[in-house]
This record gives structure tokens, C-alpha cells and sequence, in this order.
């Protein structure tokens, strides 16, 4: 007789199965390779963008420079960041979008039709999401919908603790970041204390 919690693991592996094999968007440029973490006992949701040109041929989510500036934001070693029962990553589009002339195309729609409100659901003990980019803030924040990054993230202690909105940790952000130094002042104390308590 399956117990409650082993059924939900089996729900999950199934619905990893087929995130992973998932087809919808075959006319991507390097194809679909759809890149999450999750596991239900994670407290902190890292919400982002899509996946780079990097992190597609990597397999791994943020395995590049903005995922080592994330890490210091965030006060956390690569082993925690990588461990699905603590943090998931779920960026609004799985697969790789391509390239335009202004760097990564949007994230694809499609995910979030086909696949992003049913992996939420298998997040119960989620306490924290950190909202990375535009395109993230507009679907988990839509109150802010007619603001702009700065101005939602200046405002970032109105949806504190439970959601964080973040600049992206690019370094094509490093003008944003110099031209803001309160963010590294008075938010990234915050969350790395937080996340501390969260994850111990």
C-alpha cells in the first residue's frame, strides 16, 4: 500500500518524465532540453528567465557567471544550490529560446501553458520565491506588471519574505548593480539572512 508522501514522489517522477521529454517546442534552435530542479521538500523557488546558450549545453541550471553571483547573493555554496530539497529552479521557459540582436530571445510561452502551475503544485513547503528578470516578475508579480525592474525591485520589501523580486545576476547587469548600490546594501543582508534561517 503506497503512503501518502510515496504517492506524491511518484506523481513527481512522472511529471519530471515527461518535463524532460517534453516535445512542444521542436523548432527551437539547439531542440528541447527541457532544464528544472525540484523536489517537494524545497523552501526557496528561484524563478528565472530561461536558460543560456551555456546552461543548455551544460544540463545544469545556472551553471555559469550569473549563477555564481546568484550563489553570493544568495550566501550559499554550489552543493546547497544544487540540492533539490532545498531550492528548486523553475525559469519560466525550460529549453534554450535562442539568440536575437539584443542577446537571449524571450522565454517560450509554452512551458508555462503546458507544464509551470502543475510543478508548482508539488512545492508544499515553499516559503520563498526570488523572482529573477522581467519576464518572471510579470507572471509571479502581475501588480507590478507597469513597472519597471528598478522600481519592483526598490519595492522589494512589500512581498517580503515571501517573494523577492531580483535584477538578473548577469554581468551585463553590472551597470544596474553600480548604479543601485542601495540593492547590495540593504537587500542582500535581508536575503542572506533569511536564507540562512530557511535552510539550516
Amino acid at each position: 500500500m503506497q503512503t501518502p508522501n510515496s504517492a506524491a514522489t511518484k506523481d513527481l517522477d512522472e511529471l519530471l518524465k515527461s518535463v524532460r521529454g517534453c516535445q512542444i517546442c521542436t523548432d527551437l534552435p539547439l531542440g528541447p532540453r527541457p532544464i528544472v530542479q525540484i523536489d517537494p521538500s524545497a523552501r526557496v523557488l528561484i524563478a528565472g528567465q530561461a536558460p543560456g546558450r551555456i546552461t543548455h549545453a551544460k544540463g545544469i541550471p545556472f551553471d555559469d557567471p550569473s549563477g555564481v553571483r546568484l550563489r553570493e547573493w544568495m550566501g550559499i555554496d554550489r552543493a546547497t544550490f544544487y540540492d533539490a530539497s532545498k531550492i528548486a529552479i523553475l525559469p519560466m521557459g525550460f529549453c534554450f529560446p535562442g539568440t536575437g540582436t539584443g542577446g537571449d530571445l524571450p522565454p517560450r510561452a509554452e512551458c508555462e501553458a503546458a507544464w509551470r502551475q502543475r510543478l508548482l503544485a508539488q512545492l508544499p513547503k515553499l516559503e520563498t520565491t526570488l523572482v529573477i528578470g522581467k519576464y518572471a516578475l510579470d507572471w509571479h508579480m502581475p501588480e507590478h506588471r507597469k513597472l519597471n525592474v528598478t522600481n519592483t525591485v526598490s519595492n522589494w520589501a512589500d512581498t517580503w519574505p515571501q517573494v523577492l523580486p531580483l535584477p538578473h545576476p548577469s554581468p551585463r547587469n553590472n551597470r544596474w548593480l553600480k548604479n543601485n548600490l542601495w540593492f547590495e546594501r540593504d537587500v542582500l543582508p535581508k536575503l542572506r539572512e533569511h536564507i540562512q534561517k530557511l535552510l539550516k
